[in-house]
This record gives structure tokens, C-alpha cells and sequence, in this order.
């Protein structure tokens, strides 16, 4: 039996998905790309064991930690890229341009631990628990660093009070 069986048909179903997860991770098309690499190299390696379970979270698992020990290592500067889409109303377009720029820097100024957890319980709509399993922490600590991460983004962009109010149930 071949020990990379599903692997292929895993990674083209997914690779959408967890592009996205890695570019909200990053900040940057490129660094998204070249981290999802190395995550879906490390589940490679590790693909007999991953497959039978869900492999879907184990590749989040590894962008998480992978891009966190990349901003250990390297202290890189991200640079957000807008890519408008074709066929839009300019005013809406400006709006959601200038909405994406400022989520972008918000986000930018959130430790790593915290912009985990906002994209893996906002943008991922995954449980608390669930995120908890994926960063490896208790769902307390998912708790506390979401209640931590609104908050600086509550500070750092106030302009964006209607959309922390949104996702934290109200406002503070």
C-alpha cells in the first residue's frame, strides 16, 4: 500500500482553504505561499499517521506554529497587498479597500498567539475548543487571548467598532 494514498486528492481540496488561512496568517501572498508549503511538506512526512485522523487541523496546526517561529526568527515587516476585484461598485470598492487596510494594520500589531486565534475563531469559525486543540492550549487560554486580541484591535482601530463589536457580541 502506497504510504501517500489520499494525499494528492487531500491537498488539491484543500489547498484554497488553508491558502487563505496562511495569507491571514501573514499578511503577504508570498509568505503565505512558501508557509503553506512548509506545512503541507511537514504533513507530507507524517501523512500515514495524519490521514486517518483530520488532517485538515493538523495542516492549521502546522501554519500556526510554523508562522509563529517564523516571527521568532525573522522580524520581517508585512507589506498587505490589494488586489480589487473587476466589476464592483467604486464606492463600495473604496470602502472595503480601505476597511481591508485598516483590518491589515490592526491585525499587523496583534502577537502571533492572538492573530492565530481571531483567524482560526473568526475567519475559520472554528469552535473555542476546537481552536484550542489546533494551537495546543486550553480553551481558557482561547478565551483570554480572544478577549486580548479585541481588545487591541479595539484600541489600535477604532474605526472598526462596528465590526469587533460584531464578532465579540457587543460593544465595549
Amino acid at each position: 500500500m502506497d504510504p501517500y494514498q489520499g494525499f494528492d486528492e487531500f491537498v488539491s481540496s484543500h489547498t484554497t482553504a488553508l491558502s487563505r488561512v496562511a495569507f491571514l496568517l501573514t499578511g503577504d501572498h508570498h509568505l503565505a505561499e512558501d508557509l503553506l508549503q512548509v506545512a503541507l511538506s511537514q504533513v507530507a512526512s507524517r501523512w500515514p499517521q495524519v490521514r486517518e485522523g483530520n488532517p485538515a487541523a493538523y495542516v492549521r496546526r502546522c501554519l500556526i506554529n510554523e508562522f509563529t517561529s517564523w516571527r521568532r526568527r525573522r522580524r520581517y515587516h508585512e507589506r498587505p497587498v490589494e488586489s480589487p476585484a473587476e466589476d464592483v461598485d467604486p464606492i463600495d470598492l473604496a470602502s472595503s479597500v480601505v476597511r481591508r487596510v485598516v483590518v491589515g494594520r490592526a491585525l499587523a500589531q496583534l502577537t502571533p498567539r492572538q492573530r492565530a486565534v481571531l483567524v482560526l475563531r473568526f475567519y475559520e469559525d472554528l469552535s473555542e475548543a476546537e481552536t484550542a486543540a489546533i494551537m495546543g492550549c486550553s480553551v481558557g487560554t482561547v478565551k483570554s487571548q480572544t478577549n486580548y486580541a479585541l481588545a487591541r484591535l479595539r484600541a489600535a482601530a477604532p474605526e472598526l467598532a462596528d465590526l469587533v463589536a460584531s464578532r465579540s457580541g457587543g460593544p465595549r
